[in-house]
C-alpha cells in the first residue's frame, strides 16, 4: 500500500527536504515558527534549521516582500508566507511591479527565485476582508506562474518544483485541504508547472474534448476570473467540439459574507455542480433545500481550530 499523509504533511515534507538540499532556501512570515506552524506545515522546522533559515516576520507585509525580492536577486530562494491572500494585497507592487518583472528587463540576465505563499478560502466567519479568492488577479501578470495544489500528492511535487524554479511562483492553498489525506512518495520528487493533468477520466462531462461538454468550476467570483479564461480558451480553440454551451460553477459577483446564514448560499457545492451537469443534459434543475440545522459551510475540517 502507498504511504498516505496528510495535506499539511506534504507540505513540511516538501519543505524539509528542500532546506536540507539547498542552503539557499529559507522560509520567512508572520506567525512561521508559531505553536500552530500555519497549519502544522512549518511546526519544528525553526528548531531543525535555526533561526537565520525559518524567520518570523513582523506585519509589514509591503516590507518583507521586498525582503525576500532583494534575497532572491542576490541568490537566495525564499520561501514567503502570507497567511492569508488578502494580507498580499498589500504588497502587490512588490509581486507585480517588481519580482514579476525583472527577468523580462534584463533580458533574461536577472532572476527571482521567489515563492509566494498564500492561503485561501472560507473559515470561522472571516467574511469580505479575509477570505476572498484572488488567484485570478496573480494569473493576470506576466511573469508570475500561479500554483494551486488540490491533492496532498500535487502539493509536495508542485512545492518542490515552485521553491527550484528561478522565477517568481505564487503558490496558493485553500485552508479547508489542510487536513484531507492521499498517497505521497517519501523521496524528493516533481509535478511539473503549466502542466494539465486528468484527475479522473469521464464520460459524460469533463474540462477536455473528450465529451463535447465542458463545466469549470473555480473558488473565486465568476467575472472576470479563471473560469472564464479557461472557456474563452476553449471557445478559441475547440468551439466545434462542443456539444452544448459551456458553464461555469463560482461565487457570486457580491462580497464575501461573514454570517453563516448568507454563507449557506453564497458557496457553490456539489449540488451546484450537479446542477449544472443535469441542465446540459436538459433535465430538471435539481435544487436543494438547506436545513437552518446544517453545518456551517465556513467551518474547516474541525480537527483545526483556528485562529487562521
Amino acid at each position: 500500500m502507498p504511504r498516505e499523509l496528510k495535506f499539511f504533511e506534504a507540505i513540511h515534507e516538501a519543505f524539509d527536504l528542500c532546506l536540507a538540499k539547498d542552503p539557499h532556501v529559507y522560509i520567512m512570515g508572520l506567525g512561521v515558527p508559531d505553536p500552530k506552524g500555519i497549519f502544522g506545515t512549518t511546526l519544528g522546522l525553526q528548531e531543525k534549521y535555526g533561526s537565520d533559515r525559518i524567520m518570523d516576520m513582523p506585519t509589514a507585509e509591503n516590507g518583507i516582500t521586498g525582503v525576500a525580492l532583494g534575497s532572491a536577486l542576490v541568490g537566495m530562494r525564499p520561501i514567503l508566507t502570507h497567511q492569508r491572500i488578502d494580507f498580499a494585497i498589500l504588497a502587490m507592487e512588490q509581486m507585480v511591479n517588481q519580482a514579476a518583472k525583472w527577468h523580462y528587463m534584463f533580458g533574461g540576465r536577472a532572476s527571482v527565485p521567489l515563492v509566494v505563499r498564500l492561503i485561501v478560502g472560507r473559515g470561522w466567519g472571516q467574511g469580505p476582508q479575509h477570505s476572498q479568492s484572488l488567484q485570478s488577479w496573480f494569473a493576470h501578470i506576466p511573469g508570475l506562474k500561479v500554483v494551486m495544489p488540490v491533492t496532498p500528492y500535487d502539493a509536495k511535487g508542485l512545492l518542490i518544483s515552485s521553491i527550484e524554479d528561478n522565477n517568481p511562483v505564487i503558490f496558493i492553498e485553500h485552508r479547508w485541504l489542510h487536513n484531507i489525506s492521499g498517497p505521497v512518495p517519501e523521496e524528493m520528487y516533481r509535478v511539473p508547472l503549466g502542466k494539465a493533468k486528468v484527475a479522473r477520466e469521464g464520460k459524460d462531462v469533463t474540462v477536455v474534448r473528450k465529451t463535447g461538454r465542458l463545466i469549470v468550476a473555480d473558488t473565486s467570483w465568476k467575472s472576470f476570473g479563471a473560469s472564464a479564461e479557461i472557456i474563452a480558451l476553449v471557445a478559441e480553440k475547440a468551439m466545434n467540439e462542443l456539444k452544448c454551451a459551456p458553464k461555469r460553477v463560482a461565487l457570486p459577483d457580491v462580497p464575501t459574507p461573514t454570517t453563516p446564514i448568507l454563507a449557506k448560499r453564497f458557496y457553490p457545492r456539489a449540488i451546484e455542480m450537479v446542477a449544472a451537469v443535469r441542465e446540459m443534459f436538459q433535465r430538471n434543475h435539481l435544487e436543494e433545500e438547506i436545513p437552518a440545522s446544517a453545518i456551517h459551510l465556513d467551518i474547516p475540517d474541525p480537527a483545526f481550530r483556528g485562529p487562521f
